[in-house]
């Protein structure tokens, strides 16, 4: 009689003890990333080679044509801006973090927290303040203009270059937050030992640290590369006539969708192959520190020199990165229309915020972004975390695969992943439910869900991976099912993780403009295509206003984040 109860308890849990339990819990994530990422990218690549209900090879034929090479022009273009993206960051950002994270200076702390005023920044609304700024009607060239008594301003943001610095100022805290972590961990023993042996700073910092921040390096490198080829916003306002988005764009525009499939289809294969040669790069060598030496303490600048170029040089620093803020704030208050070729705006008027909150019309874009980037959320939240407790607790066939199929919407543009969907949801098919999606409410939550998927994915299996896993299987040996030490006991763990990668997911779906362009329609118009709108009608206050709110939310949605990785870390 006693032998019942056990023998009950083994058959409710014999399913979960089961080998085939793992793929229960796995195939409902395949056949959501088949659904939604590989289907509509299938689906791209055959519109691309349908011409007039056909199979051919046209439309690639036409893109790689040397008789007119807008296509490939604008291929090179993306490209070059990309790479020269990641370089510029990378240098920017790296050393930034080797700085304030090596050696105590006058004006550290302040520049060590506002380091990272640009990720409050949207692309887009980045690209606004640095037109305000430093563009060719800027507030600095007519300044000087005025100033020096020129016929036509000293400088001008334009070109490849205005591009890169747009890139350089929105993008390098992706290479300062990877870099200055990875900083903090490294051992000094290391470079002392390299230093004992006869080897120079700059042979230590080639040969000892560099290679030690490789996988952080790599990691920023492909957002920063992605981001940047998927660039609209800044190339088209700095002139730059030819980029792939752009082509895209206007494929799409012009009625053009097989040759619009195609530029996808080409961008996709370089995004790709990007994601490869970086992952094999960073397989070459082993890069884990096996030395249990202190980590590493700041150098205080003992030099009365050198505290006084610190000091100069932060002062500097930390003009140049509130500035764009500043400056955005100063033109949110300005009256429509009023600012033509004046060096500041002479009406201000708080009507802009009033509006925001008062006028329906006005306040429709922020209830769609909000509404939008909170039910792609959800879906990241139920998807990333399974995806991520699979990955890293989990064993089964096919798990490449999957590691595979949740990094592809981090190695595509927005612009891809807006084609792709609009290839495949044109029509009904089984995936929508028999629905036709583009046009729809539910088009713009898809394409956030899917663009950020992997956001909430590493947030969640980074926690993970630091966990003991023995805590899960001591619940499961005192008689717990697999879903109440989930519930119980593994969500709560990572909850910190978890909830910083849903919150970044949340924002980054409310600034999303890339993909957005593509896929909005009148009804659901959301903030950012809103805020490029008002701009193209000469609504700077307007917009400013809109793009304040968006910075005011990421400011608030970093500093909980923080918060919550600054305690799980603390315990």
């Amino acid at each position: 009689m006693r032998s019942k109860p056990g023998t009950s308890s083994t058959k409710r849990g014999s399913f979960t003890h089961s080998p085939y339990f793992v793929y229960v819990l796995v195939a409902p994530l395949f056949l959501v990333l088949l659904a939604y990422v590989v289907y509509p990218l299938f689906q791209t690549f055959i519109q691309s080679i349908q011409v007039e209900d056909q199979m051919s090879l046209k439309n690639y034929a036409k893109f790689f044509s040397l008789e007119h090479t807008s296509n490939l022009e604008a291929l090179w273009t993306s490209i070059y801006i990309s790479v020269l993206s990641v370089i510029t960051c990378a240098i920017v950002g790296v050393a930034m973090a080797f700085l304030l994270e090596r050696y105590e200076f006058p004006g550290r702390k302040i520049l060590s927290v506002l380091v990272l005023v640009p990720m409050a920044l949207p692309p887009l609304v980045g690209v606004l303040s640095f037109t305000f700024l430093y563009g060719e009607s800027g507030i600095i060239p007519r300044a000087l203009k005025a100033l020096l008594h020129l016929d036509q301003v000293p400088f001008s943001l334009k070109g490849i270059w205005g591009v890169l610095v747009v890139h350089t100022f929105t993008m390098y805290t992706y290479f300062y937050m990877t870099a200055s972590s990875a900083i903090r961990g490294l051992d000094p023993s290391l470079e002392e030992a390299a230093a004992s042996l006869g080897a120079g700073r700059l042979y230590i910092w080639r040969r000892v640290i560099l290679p030690m921040l490789t996988p952080a390096m790599v990691a920023s490198s492909l957002l920063v590369f992605m981001i940047a080829m998927a660039s609209y916003t800044a190339p088209l306002i700095f002139g730059i006539e030819r980029t792939m988005t752009m082509q895209i764009y206007l494929s799409r525009t012009n009625g053009n969708l097989d040759m619009a499939a195609a530029q996808s289809t080409i961008l996709s294969v370089v995004s790709i192959l990007f994601l490869l040669v970086m992952r094999w790069y960073q397989g070459l060598r082993n890069y884990q520190n096996m030395s249990k030496g202190v980590s590493v303490h700041r150098t205080e600048v003992k030099s009365a020199a050198g505290k006084y170029i610190a000091m100069i040089l932060s002062i500097i620093g930390v003009i140049i990165l509130l500035l764009p803020i500043l400056v955005l704030v100063l033109i949110s208050f300005s009256t429509d229309g009023t600012w033509t070729t004046q060096i500041l705006p002479l009406e201000y008027t708080v009507n802009h915020y009033v509006k925001l909150f008062t006028d329906s019309k006005t306040w429709r874009p922020i209830a769609n972004s909000f509404q939008m980037s909170f039910v792609a959320t959800i879906g990241n939240i139920i998807f990333g975390v399974a995806a991520a407790y699979a990955m890293v607790r989990l064993k089964f066939k096919g798990k490449t695969l999957l590691d595979v199929l949740i990094m592809l919407p981090w190695a595509l543009p927005g612009t891809v992943v807006a084609v792709n969907l609009i290839a495949a949801f044109s029509e009904p098919t089984v995936f929508s439910f028999n629905q036709v999606l583009i046009g729809s409410f539910w088009i713009l939550p898809l394409a956030y869900f899917v663009r950020h998927l992997p956001l909430v994915f590493r947030s969640t299996s980074a926690t993970l991976v630091q966990m003991d896993a023995s805590v899960e299987e001591a619940a499961r040996n005192l008689g717990a099912t697999w879903w109440y030490s989930f519930r119980r006991v593994v969500f709560p763990m990572a909850l910190s993780g978890i909830l910083a990668g849903t919150l970044l997911a949340f924002v980054q779906g409310i600034g999303e403009f890339v993909s957005s362009i593509l896929l909005f329609t009148a009804k659901s118009t959301p903030l950012s295509v809103e805020i490029f709108q008002r701009m193209y009608s000469f609504e700077f206050g307007t917009a400013c206003a809109y793009g304040v709110l968006q910075i005011t939310l990421i400011i608030i949605v970093l500093f909980v984040s923080r918060k919550m990785t600054g305690d799980s870390t603390a315990v």
